[in-house]
């Protein structure tokens, strides 16, 4: 906020509502030392030469960093005009669709939504969205639960640590026996996976490509577990699906994915938007909302809610969710984004990011002790083993305005040398070249 319209009456006012004496007083919690002592700002000076000097002293902080982080979250770039239409005040003002006569805008956008994740991940059916990527993948295994009456479900090491905690935390008290294969060397074990589906399997969990950036072919995989009666669940990155084989393609039953990467900033860690996808056959067992298109009494196209399935609908106990929040602002952000890029511009954000991640792969492991975790294909991310700790690694060029990348020891045990790096579109060879230097310097 530019200007604070306050007057010292009422500056007076909201301090005895508080009981402080003084502004200073609010201040109290923060040492001396940490306190500005002095903005060396004259008495009388015009708005504009304050700004400045105040925009000096903001140049000080050192907060343009080159970060290399990903792991599920990624930035790519987002068309200027995405921010100008989703400002639009009926997008903001739009509420839940129930009364589809006043709401054909908003079930429209939520219909091309889900047309468009639809034919992204090469699955049959969408709904309207759930709350993000690891609530998706948890509505995905209830799905499955349902759908086999089954409890046990087989999930691979190499899925995100961070869903596979949503997992574990939503489930605790479902009874459900949650059966985690551990990874080789950062790729997923085909035969244990396939051993340990069995008649009370409801699902097996993989992610492509998976947490350490690597990319699979789960085809033969999801045909041992529809031959065992087990649904087969794949979570994967929206944006790689137009240059990979795509969860449809390999037999997946259903697929989910974090949508942050179709168009949302990262903001901190949200809001973000939970895309969930499926076969038509598993439709029914799918939470939240699902818009369809018809026909009304006039012949006239018109959109409704075709599927509600939720708490707010029918009897509790009789629901297939209760948490399934609908991001629809974020979902409309991701169609915007998507139909602004295009699938052509989606393919060369992809190309691009994978590219830049092969030339930071190549760049990296010539520094004598660098390696890759693994030879396997990877997409626009990759393990890389350090002869240090990768977190020392972290904090060595963290004050060279670099975020290296993340950690891997934090979720697995074994690896505390290896960091999982990233590159989007966005970065440049410059920027990795850069990454290069420094790291060579510093180790």
């Amino acid at each position: 906020m530019p200007y604070i319209p306050h007057t010292p009456e009422e500056v007076r006012e909201m301090l005895d509502v508080v009981g402080l004496p003084d502004i200073e007083a609010l201040f109290a919690e923060i040492p001396p030392a940490l306190r500005p002592q002095s903005f060396d700002l004259a008495k009388g000076m015009t708005e504009m030469a304050v700004r400045t000097a105040m925009e000096r002293l903001a140049a000080k902080n050192h907060i343009e960093m080159v970060s290399f982080l990903g792991g599920g979250y990624y930035d790519h770039y987002v068309p200027a005009a995405s921010d100008m239409l989703l400002a639009r005040g009926e997008f903001y003002t739009a509420y839940t669709p129930y009364q589809p006569e006043a709401s054909q805008g908003t079930l429209q956008a939520i219909f091309e939504y889900q047309t468009a994740v639809t034919r992204l991940l090469d699955m049959e059916c969408s709904n309207a969205g759930v709350y993000d990527g690891g609530t998706a993948l948890y509505e995905a295994l209830m799905m499955a639960v349902r759908h086999t009456r089954r409890k046990k479900a087989v999930v691979s090491a190499t899925v995100s640590p961070i869903y596979r905690i949503v997992l574990s935390t939503y489930t605790k008290n479902l009874h459900l026996d949650l059966v985690v294969v551990p990874h080789k060397n950062g790729l997923d074990d085909f035969d244990a996976l396939a051993a340990a589906i069995d008649g009370d399997t409801a699902a097996i969990v993989v992610q492509n490509p998976n947490f350490f950036g690597n990319v699979q072919d789960f085809t033969e995989l999801f045909a041992t577990a529809r031959a065992k009666g087990a649904v087969s669940i794949m979570s994967c990155y929206p944006v790689l699906q137009t240059v990979l084989k795509t969860p449809g393609a390999m037999g997946a039953d259903i697929a989910t994915a974090e949508g942050q990467s179709l168009g949302l900033p990262l903001s901190f860690g949200g809001p973000y938007l939970g895309i969930m996808t499926c076969r038509k056959t598993m439709i029914r067992q799918m939470p939240g909302r699902i818009a369809g298109r018809t026909k009304d009494a006039q012949g006239r196209t018109g959109y409704v809610l075709t599927l509600q399935a939720r708490e707010q609908h029918i009897r509790r106990q009789k629901a297939t969710s209760n948490i399934c929040s609908n991001q629809a602002l974020c979902a409309l952000r991701a169609l915007i984004n998507v139909c602004l890029t295009g699938n052509e511009g989606l393919t060369r954000q992809a190309a691009r990011s994978i590219e830049n991640a092969n030339y930071a792969a190549w760049k990296l492991c010539s520094i004598p002790g660098v390696s890759l975790l693994n030879e396997a294909p990877f997409g626009n991310e990759f393990a890389a083993v350090f002869p240090v700790n990768a977190k020392k690694v972290v904090r060595m060029l963290m004050d060279d305005g670099i975020v290296p990348g993340f950690p891997l020891g934090r979720y697995y045990p074994g690896l505390e040398n290896a960091l999982l790096i990233c590159c989007t579109e966005k970065h440049d060879r410059a920027d990795i070249d850069r990454l290069a230097r420094r790291l060579e310097k510093a180790l």
